[in-house]
């Protein structure tokens, strides 16, 4: 009777053994989607900060400076903006901006670019 046990226990860790690198897999994934997730409603809540700005007469360095601040956990150095100003009233004025993400853990490429983007009428 000893003897089944123990082979049942050696059963049990060969299977955990074979079941933990995929189960770490998934919970790493799911950790890395939602920090880049995170990164994208930012990156985008940014843009349309951005947009708004420009949409009001802001011109390309107010609009830079103010995607920057309204993107807190983001780092500002990472941050592109791409804005066309001066705009005109009665036409759309779209902001693009796009964050250089660092992986948390490797996956074959270590920055991922996120892009953002937002669109207001001109003249408000």
């Amino acid at each position: 009777m000893r003897g089944s046990q123990n082979r049942e226990r050696g059963a049990v860790a060969i299977e955990f053994a074979l079941l933990l690198p995929v189960l770490l897999a998934f919970v790493f994934g799911i950790i890395e989607f939602g920090l880049a997730f995170n990164a994208q409603i930012s990156i985008t809540s940014a843009s349309r900060e951005g947009a708004r700005v420009l949409a009001l007469g802001g011109d390309q360095a107010e609009v830079e400076a103010r995607v920057k601040e309204a993107a807190p956990s983001l780092t500002p150095d990472r941050i592109t903006v791409t804005a066309i100003a001066p705009c005109v009233p009665g036409l759309p004025a779209p902001v693009v901006a796009t964050y250089e993400y660092d992986t948390l853990f490797y996956w074959g490429n270590d920055t991922w670019d996120i892009t953002g983007s937002g669109n207001m009428r001109c003249g408000g």
